[in-house]
C-alpha cells in the first residue's frame, strides 16, 4: 500500500507539471495559416460580390479587417488524497480528482470604407508611381496600363464602364510597344528624390539593335517626345507639358471595377427582362485577360471564388487560369490604393464564438 501511495503522489506531480506547459506557441502555426486562408477567401468573395453589385447597378460596400486578437487560456487543477493504515482497518482510503478548462476568445475588428477613406481608397486615381512599380516588378506593361489608365499623353484608353468608348488606336499600339521593350530590356522606370522634389522617370536604354531603335523611335513619336533623350519625366495629368514629359491619367479602383463588371455574364433571362443590360463589348479594343464571371442557379463545385446574389450564384471557374490571374491582379491594384487616412467611421468589433 505504501508503494501505491508513492506512485499516486508521483502521478499527481506529473499531471500538475503538465498543466503548466505553454499553450501559446503550438497554436501559432495552426492559427496563423487558418486566419490567412480565411482572410484570403473572404477578400476574394467581397471583391467578387462588389463586382456583381456594380453589374446590377448596386452600391459596392467594403469592410476592412483591421485587427484580429485571439486570447487563449488553459486552466487545470488536480487534487488527490490518500491514507495508509494497517490491514483490516476500515478507514483506509485513496482518492483522486481533477478538472481542466480551455478557452479561446478571438476578437475581430471591422472598419467600413466610407466617407473620406472611401473617396481616397476607391474613387481617387491609382497613384502613378504604384502603377509603374508594377511594370518595373515584371507585370506585363500592356496588361497593367490597359487596366489602370484612362489616357497617356492625350491618347484615350478604351472604356467599357459607365461611359463606353472605343479609345484611341494609338493607345493600344503604344502599350504593345512598351510591352515589347519591357521584354527586350529596353524600358525602365525610376523614382528619384531631388531635395524636396520627387521625380518619376521613364528610361529608354541605348538601343541594342535596329529593332529596338525603331521601337524607341515609334514610342517617342506616339508620345510626342523629343528624340535622342534617355530620360523623360512622368507626371499625373491629361496632357504633357512639353516634349520631355509623359502625362498619365490613371483610373480609380471604382473605374477599373466598373470596366470589369460590365462584362459579367447575366443570369439566364435577366437581360431579356431588362434587369441587366447585355455585357458591354468595346469594338476594336484589345482587352487584357478578362475576368470571366459565370452565373447560374446552382452553387458551382469547381469555383476559384463564388458568391450568391439575388438568388443566383456567380463564380470564377478554378480551371480558367487567365481569368483567375486577372482577378488577382485587380485585387492587387486595390491594395495599392491609399486607405491609411484617419478613420472617423464607426468601428464594429465582433467577438467570435
Amino acid at each position: 500500500m505504501a508503494r501505491t501511495v508513492v506512485r499516486a503522489a508521483a502521478l499527481i506531480l506529473l499531471v500538475a507539471l503538465g498543466g503548466c506547459a505553454s499553450v501559446g506557441p503550438p497554436t501559432l502555426p495552426r492559427d496563423r495559416l487558418a486566419y490567412v486562408s480565411a482572410l484570403s477567401e473572404s477578400w476574394k468573395q467581397q471583391m467578387l460580390l462588389n463586382l456583381v453589385r456594380l453589374r446590377y447597378g448596386d452600391v459596392p460596400v467594403f469592410l476592412d479587417v483591421t485587427s484580429i486578437i485571439n486570447a487563449y487560456s488553459l486552466e487545470s487543477e488536480v487534487n488527490g488524497a490518500a491514507q495508509y493504515a494497517p490491514p483490516g482497518r476500515g478507514d483506509t482510503f485513496l482518492g483522486f480528482g481533477g478538472s481542466a478548462r480551455y478557452a479561446e476568445r478571438p476578437t475581430i475588428s471591422y472598419v467600413p470604407l466610407m466617407g473620406d477613406k472611401f473617396a481616397k481608397g476607391i474613387m481617387a486615381p491609382i497613384p502613378v508611381p504604384a502603377i509603374l512599380l508594377l511594370v518595373e516588378s515584371g507585370y506585363q506593361a500592356d496588361v497593367v496600363l490597359r487596366f489602370a489608365l484612362n489616357a497617356i499623353n492625350g491618347m484615350a484608353n478604351a472604356n467599357a464602364g459607365a461611359s463606353t468608348r472605343a479609345g484611341d488606336p494609338r493607345f493600344l499600339e503604344l502599350i504593345g510597344l512598351l510591352r515589347e521593350e519591357q521584354a527586350a530590356g529596353g524600358l525602365g522606370f525610376e523614382a528619384k528624390q531631388e531635395g524636396s522634389r520627387s521625380r518619376t522617370l521613364m528610361l529608354l536604354r541605348e538601343p541594342l539593335d535596329a529593332a529596338m531603335a525603331e521601337r524607341h523611335r515609334r514610342i517617342r513619336e506616339l508620345l510626342g517626345l523629343q528624340p535622342g533623350l534617355r530620360e523623360y519625366d512622368v507626371a499625373f495629368g491629361s496632357f504633357p507639358g512639353g516634349g520631355t514629359e509623359v502625362a498619365i491619367l490613371s483610373r480609380s479602383i471604382l473605374q477599373v471595377m466598373l470596366d470589369v463588371a460590365s462584362r459579367i455574364e447575366a443570369p439566364p433571362g435577366e437581360d431579356a427582362q431588362g434587369i441587366l443590360p447585355p455585357p458591354t463589348e468595346v469594338a476594336g479594343a484589345r482587352l487584357p485577360p478578362s475576368v470571366r464571371v459565370r452565373s447560374g442557379l446552382e452553387r458551382p463545385g469547381d469555383a476559384f471564388v463564388s458568391v450568391q446574389y439575388r438568388g443566383h450564384w456567380f463564380w470564377i471557374a478554378d480551371g480558367e487560369y487567365r481569368s483567375k490571374a486577372a482577378f488577382s491582379f485587380l485585387m492587387l491594384l486595390f491594395s495599392l490604393t491609399e486607405t491609411s487616412t484617419a478613420q472617423t467611421a464607426p468601428v464594429v468589433t465582433v467577438p467570435a464564438r
